[in-house]
């Protein structure tokens, strides 16, 4: 297991992360698993084994449940670890319970507390961006919890690029805390984090944590062209994610992972964390897996060495369209390039260069 810098702070974080979307499994999230207090015990063993040094979690899973069932497993574990976890999803139906205002935000930190049975979380993530409150009312909240020692470093998850520039931009204008993370969705399937958050990572030393990277499922392998995936999962359910604009091309996807997999004699699963882990910007992979199984296939990820061939085979057949304004890069022989954009760049560069061959 490596451990990377957590952003701009102190922090080490391992390149894998314990994620808790199978705890609990109540009010919909029984189709994410149903992990209880003793098996979440024996995941915990398994993973803390392996080296990993944090656990991320949210009050939304299973409506607080897993924030639960995560206290209770962790026991005397839970100051050998970094313990994260999200705040700004509805609690309930009172407006006011919603949201980044200081008053829900410091409400859903001291509830989280509470189900979590600790004094303080590592890592507070606002969930979602919340398009009503002014930036500087959530940045003053945060300030507090951190000042009052509930909280020690703050992120940010499922934020576009230029509401996480608006978050450090105001942040730094007023002298106030930056957030240290953004938590993003990011797959071979689903690569356009690379148009805008990865770079804005690179150049703002902010870390980046990767939330469902096998694709909530869609990435394990258990779905493959003519294959219908079990019913009893989020992909054989009707959970409504992954946003999936192609199947034919994910399942080209997928057959290439499985190929590439093949020639390891490992899973499509543990392909796919070894391809991810190691792509610009990425700090940690978050898995939460169902099963014990699952998840030491997961862990192992870390140990598989993909050949430069490999991985460029997988970079090729999981590639994004070149988007204004990056074709424009190229066609418009613009020059100096910054240095947070030129990895993603330079695979646009091969599909151009690709399409003048034609």
């Amino acid at each position: 297991m490596q451990y990377r810098q957590l952003g701009h702070s102190g922090l080490l974080v391992s390149e894998i992360i314990l994620g808790t979307v199978p705890f609990g499994g109540r009010a919909e999230f029984e189709k994410c698993g149903s992990v209880d207090v003793p098996q979440a015990k024996r995941m915990f063993d398994i993973a803390f084994d392996a080296g990993v040094n944090m656990v991320d979690t949210a009050d939304l899973y299973s409506h607080g449940l897993a924030e639960e069932v995560v206290g209770k497993a962790l026991g005397d574990k839970r100051h050998d670890i970094l313990l994260a976890t999200k705040g700004r999803s509805p609690v309930d139906k009172n407006p006011n319970n919603s949201g980044s205002s200081r008053y829900h935000l410091i409400r859903a930190c001291e509830a989280s507390l509470k189900r979590l049975g600790t004094d303080h979380i590592d890592l507070y993530q606002l969930h979602n961006w919340d398009g009503m409150t002014p930036i500087e009312e959530t940045l003053e909240a945060l300030r507090l919890l951190v000042g009052s020692g509930k909280i020690r470093y703050f992120g940010t998850s499922n934020f576009t690029a230029w509401q996480m520039m608006k978050t450090l931009g105001k942040a730094e204008l007023h002298g106030m805390l930056k957030p240290i993370t953004q938590q993003i969705y990011y797959t071979p399937e689903s690569r356009e984090a690379e148009y805008e958050l990865l770079p804005l990572a690179l150049d703002q030393s902010v870390g980046t944590l990767v939330w469902g990277p096998m694709g909530e499922g869609l990435l394990t392998g258990s779905t493959r062209r003519g294959r219908k995936p079990p019913a009893n999962t989020r992909q054989g359910s009707d959970w409504p994610e992954p946003y999936v604009h192609d199947q034919e091309r994910a399942l080209d996807i997928i057959e290439t992972l499985a190929a590439v997999g093949d020639e390891h004699g490992v899973s499509v699963a543990r392909t796919c964390l070894a391809w991810l882990k190691d792509r610009p910007g990425i700090t940690s992979l978050i898995v939460g897996a169902r099963t014990e199984e699952h998840l030491r296939d997961n862990l192992a990820a870390t140990e598989l060495k993909l050949t430069e061939e490999q991985f460029a085979r997988i970079e090729a057949v999981t590639r994004r369209e070149p988007l204004y304004p990056y074709w424009h890069r190229f066609t418009a022989g613009i020059d100096r390039f910054d240095p947070a954009e030129q990895p993603f760049l330079a695979e646009h560069q091969k599909t151009m260069d690709a399409r003048k061959d034609k």
